[in-house]
């Protein structure tokens, strides 16, 4: 958390450090080396991701540092060399990191993260980077699913209490802020990120006063100007809404204040919105806002509004904070490319799983739009050296069906990645997170409603260019030739 005192940087898996010792001991110690993190499909099997949790790896980053107690730690496994040890106490963070911006669209395979730096310090990261980009990649996308579902409705982050611990409580509301909720019922994400503090009241608060009435006249005389009422401990229509509008009428109206909702958190809530929202409106308040919550999801949302559910605001918890429809967003991170001397030497891992098999060399990823209507065209990966020249055609294919080739004019090239860390020293200003919130805003707008779908949503294209395309079909071929002749 931002103030915490902990010190992560052993937060990390114990093949990093052996591995790590291993490179320092060997004639491997001044290699540099390249890792992509990289995820190979869209949780929810939707069109596109969003990328999050930079911010979180920037501080991680600028505080490694091996503390005494961790030293002695290592020293006590009896797996490390004395240098090696000595190198650990003395370590001083010097890779080049260049990353996508949070609330950016992302996709498969293409490289959201790069380090460049000594094979000791890149194999490091690798934990840390997965676990802060992958968490919060994950809720900002399926914030955003909810969102979009709610169709302009306010989406409101209640997931604390349901969150897989507190870290998780804490960056998940700040991912789904970016993801476009409104607020969080989070009060020191809202506090530490300066984003909406939301909420109500829980059925305790209903349940500790001699009836409903009196619960409800209390809260209204304590908050006047922001009178929510929570309408179904007891009875929704028979008893909640009428007890929600003698209150109004009693303590509101003579100050003359208006209430600001109610909120229904369970029954058939299409159904009991509809009949609130007539008894309200009947009453004179057709504008206090109808809250539901109740685990939802971007599901039961769609339901409800094509159902005709009069609802105003959404309060989502659970299934948003812990993605739980598909809780695991599946980053890796991977070596691309080793340098010596000045010479790139890259790198391919393959797999009888070809979606496992990855792209070598230093890269970079581009986007193309359109432009006159400012849409994605498509991706493009392209080799470090290359550039996209979007003054000229350019020629963007299928890496699968090669066959299949595009002829892009009249667009837009932008590289998705932007320079973080120069030597260990970081050139990025963070944004806050309503400003990446708003940037992510731009970035869905520009996908064509066909790849937002929720269900088969269209594929969007992400291609290589023909200089990556040879290399990696070259060092596959090489590899097949060496593996044929061994057998």
């Amino acid at each position: 958390m931002k103030n915490s005192k902990m010190n992560l940087t052993m937060l990390m898996d114990l093949y990093e450090l052996t591995m790590a010792n291993g490179v320092f001991t060997s004639d491997m110690k001044d290699h540099i080396t390249y890792f992509d993190m990289f995820f190979r499909r869209v949780p929810d099997n939707g069109g596109f991701a969003i990328m999050a949790g930079l911010e979180q790896l920037i501080e991680y980053m600028q505080d490694l540092h091996f503390d005494d107690d961790d030293i002695d730690y290592l020293r006590s496994l009896n797996l490390f060399a004395d240098e090696f040890i000595d190198y650990l106490k003395d370590f001083k963070f010097d890779c080049d990191v260049w990353a996508v911006p949070e609330g950016t669209i992302i996709f498969p395979q293409e490289p959201i993260v790069t380090v460049r730096g000594n094979a000791m310090q890149a194999l490091m990261l690798e934990t840390m980077v997965l676990l802060t980009i992958n968490h919060q990649s994950l809720i900002a996308t399926k914030a955003n699913r909810i969102v979009r579902a709610a169709e302009g409705r306010p989406v409101m982050e209640f997931g604390a209490r349901r969150a897989h611990g507190n870290g998780a409580a804490y960056y998940g509301a700040r991912a789904a802020i970016i993801g476009g909720c409104t607020g969080t019922s989070c009060v020191i994400t809202a506090k530490d990120f300066g984003v909406k503090a939301s909420g109500t009241m829980a059925h305790s608060w209903v349940q500790l006063f001699s009836d409903e009435y009196t619960a409800f006249k209390t809260y209204a005389e304590k908050y006047p100007d922001s009178c929510l009422l929570l309408v179904d401990t007891y009875n929704v229509l028979k008893s909640g809404i009428p007890n929600a509008i003698k209150v109004f009428d009693e303590v509101l109206k003579p100050l003359g204040k208006r209430p600001l909702g109610i909120r229904i958190d369970s029954g058939d809530i299409t159904y009991l919105t509809k009949k609130a929202r007539k008894m309200l409106d009947e009453a004179g308040y057709p504008d206090c806002k109808i809250c539901i919550s109740n685990s939802l999801d971007e599901y039961l949302i769609r339901d409800m509004i094509l159902q005709g559910a009069k609802v105003d605001t959404y309060g989502v918890g659970e299934r948003l904070i812990t993605a739980r429809s598909e809780a695991v967003f599946g980053g890796v991170y991977k070596l691309s490319a080793v340098e010596k001397n000045g010479e790139i030497t890259p790198k391919i891992k393959i797999s009888e799983n070809t979606a496992k098999i990855t792209l070598p060399g230093v890269k970079i990823p581009w986007r193309l739009y359109d432009r006159e209507t400012g849409k994605a065209i498509a991706d493009v990966i392209t080799l470090g050296h290359e550039k996209i020249d979007d003054s000229e055609p350019y020629e963007i294919f299928d890496p699968v069906h090669t066959w299949k080739r595009k002829v892009v004019t009249n667009f837009v090239a932008k590289k998705l990645q932007v320079k973080v860390f120069e030597k260990g020293k970081l050139v990025y200003n963070n944004p806050s997170v309503q400003e990446i919130s708003d940037y992510r805003e731009v970035q869905v707008d520009s996908m064509w409603d066909e790849v937002k779908r929720f269900e088969n949503p269209h594929t969007y294209y992400v291609d290589l260019s023909e200089d990556l395309w040879n290399l990696r079909h070259q060092m596959l071929t090489k590899l097949n030739k060496n593996n044929s002749k061994e057998k």
